[in-house]
């Protein structure tokens, strides 16, 4: 957590956003209130974090909404939208931490330009099986959920968005030099191309595969925040991870991140400490074929959140120590390395001798929730071309 960005205050606003006008599938509307009542606000607090949450925001339906060339409803995602723009960037301009809980992607229109406007030069990491970063004229399905990225970095003009100029509130706020893909598997032909020719930073599974999702984040962070100074927004859709962790979302797809590595993700951004906000969305509990998947699901994206949020096996000032002693004792260490060397025979028999000293692990007991119902199972990942190059 970044003294500089968040003036050393552990903040959180909780912004619930139960949108699915992006899409046609019911129910991920319900993500936020299934999260909450899952306890992640008391989840976040038990790291320390103070939380606000004044609700869910609300979204009327206008009477009519006809499709603008390709979109669909698109009076709805707008209106919508800038609502959720307007309770980011108040909550983000008060150097609070906002953390939005949707609803489909959609909504990212609204909290990626919210953040922007409280941090111009906030880097984007976008984690999902899907890039999201159709056109109004591109899109071939009309919804606009896969579409969020595109208005963003202004490259949704089209003659037909002219005409009736419903999106004209979103500023073209993001540059595509600041942001980062991790996770695409489900990329469109236009979304291909673009990323391509401008140079996007994206990586795919075939690249957590090859390097390891370590490495990944590290090479991610390394291209849109080279020197470690800009703010992060971590916008992360559930569908990143493999729907045998997290199978209650509106378009699964099979061979993606497995629940350790999506956690990883969220604890290397965590220790940036340069993260200012948070997205979690296309949660859809009515998606899930029984309770267990929805819980899994659910559980997972609160385990998401914790993570981003610092939450390691060791919390607190405990932490801080251990890796202070690390540190401290390095060249002590290394002393104690060679002299157990040279006097190997004395020391077995020390160890024989003498009683191990014991260390007390504080584990954090609330890490997982619930045991999910995939922790005995196996990711299947899909084989996409150049897998085993």
């Amino acid at each position: 957590m970044s003294d500089k960005f968040l003036d050393g205050k552990k903040n959180v606003t909780i912004i619930g956003a139960p949108f699915s006008g992006g899409q046609p599938k019911g129910g991920v509307d319900d993500g936020p209130e299934y999260l909450m009542k899952a306890g992640l606000a008391e989840n976040i607090e038990q790291l320390g974090w103070k939380t606000e949450h004044n609700g869910t925001l609300s979204f009327p339906e206008p009477a009519q909404d006809p499709p603008i060339g390709n979109m669909k409803r698109p009076r709805y995602v707008a209106d919508s939208t800038k609502k959720i723009y307007e309770a980011v960037k108040e909550a983000a301009l008060k150097k609070h931490l906002p953390l939005t809980i949707g609803g489909d992607h959609s909504i990212a229109i609204g909290t990626v330009a919210g953040v922007q406007a409280a941090h111009p030069d906030a880097c984007l990491l976008w984690i999902d099986a899907h890039a999201d970063l159709n056109t109004p004229a591109a899109t071939e399905s009309g919804n606009l959920h896969g579409c969020p990225v595109s208005f963003l970095l202004g490259i949704d003009e089209t003659p037909e968005k002219k005409e009736d100029d419903v999106f004209g509130w979103v500023p073209h706020c993001l540059d595509s030099s600041r942001l980062a893909y991790i996770g695409l598997r489900d990329v469109d032909p236009f979304e291909k191309q673009y990323i391509r020719e401008n140079n996007v930073t994206a990586y795919s599974m075939h690249h957590v595969d090859k390097y390891g999702i370590a490495k990944v984040v590290e090479m991610a962070l390394e291209k849109v925040n080279p020197d470690g100074k800009r703010p992060i927004h971590l916008s992360f859709d559930v569908d990143a991870i493999d729907p045998v962790y997290a199978p209650a979302t509106g378009t699964p797809v099979r061979g993606g991140l497995t629940w350790r590595e999506a956690c990883y993700l969220c604890e290397a951004i965590a220790e940036t400490n340069n993260l200012v906000a948070m997205d979690l969305v296309e949660t859809n509990p009515h998606l899930g074929e029984n309770d267990k998947s929805i819980n899994d699901t659910v559980t997972s994206g609160i385990s998401l959140v914790k993570c981003a949020l610092g939450d390691t096996l060791f919390n607190g000032e405990e932490s801080k120590e251990t890796v202070n002693d690390a540190k401290s004792n390095g060249e002590e260490s290394r002393d104690t390395v060679a002299e157990t060397k040279n006097n190997d025979e004395e020391s077995k028999d020390t160890v024989s001798q003498k009683e191990l000293p014991t260390v007390n692990i504080p584990l954090n007991e609330n890490r997982i929730i619930s045991t999910p119902t995939w922790f005995v199972e196996m990711s299947d990942r899909s084989t996409p071309s150049g897998w085993f190059s």
